[in-house]
């Protein structure tokens, strides 16, 4: 199951004909309707991957998506938020992150062994904390975030809510990124046991990508350099 999806974090376009064939090619033998029910079992598909416990809740609210054509150029003007999972020796543990859109600055993140919304509105609560509410908050419809608690916070907090259209990971592309590069460039580098050792690896990479990573698309920026010094704009205006 990790080598999975690690070669659907690589690749989300892969089915599991092509997954099979992929690891066949390392060395690692599998047939394609083993893939499948794994890639079941774990809830993932090709190009769209999501953990299958973020399905819609039936008796759960569903937001419009209120991004479409919105030019997003400044710090807490949109924020978004997204689960992943992480591999572990005995089987995997769950990632949330809250994002700030225009700076792809992280802003705060929990990791659980379960899907049960209370990390997710923790990672929330920090992130209000610390920077106060952003004017809009954009997640898919999975039940944490379709929730009573999150959305009371929210409601509460003036944040009007945007929600991912169904299969549309598109969406939500920045932090879909985000989980992309950790995964790539920590997670599947190291052999990782235990969920000590996971929030180490993810302390230390969150650090070095909010203060030391520099992104194209910020001007070379970091994400830290590009949030701070665009409140200090929204001061000075």
């Amino acid at each position: 199951m990790k080598e999975i999806d690690r070669v659907l974090t690589k690749y989300p376009f892969f089915g599991s004909r092509q997954i099979a064939a992929y690891l066949r090619r390392e060395g690692i033998v599998v047939g394609r309707h083993r893939v499948r029910r794994l890639m079941a079992k774990m809830g993932l598909e090709a190009i769209y991957k999501r953990p299958i416990t973020s399905q819609p809740h039936p008796q759960h609210p569903v937001f419009p998506y209120l991004l479409r054509n919105m030019v997003i150029d400044r710090p807490n003007q949109v924020w978004c938020a997204d689960i992943t999972f992480v591999p572990v020796k005995n089987g995997f543990l769950y990632l949330v992150a809250i994002m700030d859109w225009a700076t792809h600055k992280v802003l705060s993140w929990r990791l659980s062994n379960t899907m049960h919304a209370d990390f997710c509105v923790e990672a929330l609560n920090e992130a209000m904390a610390k920077h106060g509410p952003p004017e809009i908050i954009n997640t898919d419809q999975g039940s944490q975030s379709t929730g009573s608690a999150w959305i009371t916070k929210l409601t509460e907090a003036g944040v009007r809510i945007s929600m991912d259209g169904r299969g549309r990971y598109l969406d939500n592309i920045f932090i879909e990124r985000l989980w992309r590069s950790l995964k790539q460039e920590a997670i599947y580098l190291e052999e990782i046991s235990d969920g000590f050792q996971a929030r180490r690896v993810i302390k230390d990479w969150m650090a070095f990508y909010n203060t030391e990573r520099p992104h194209s698309a910020l001007d070379r920026q970091t994400p830290d350099d590009a949030y701070w010094a665009g409140l200090n704009e929204q001061k000075a205006a």
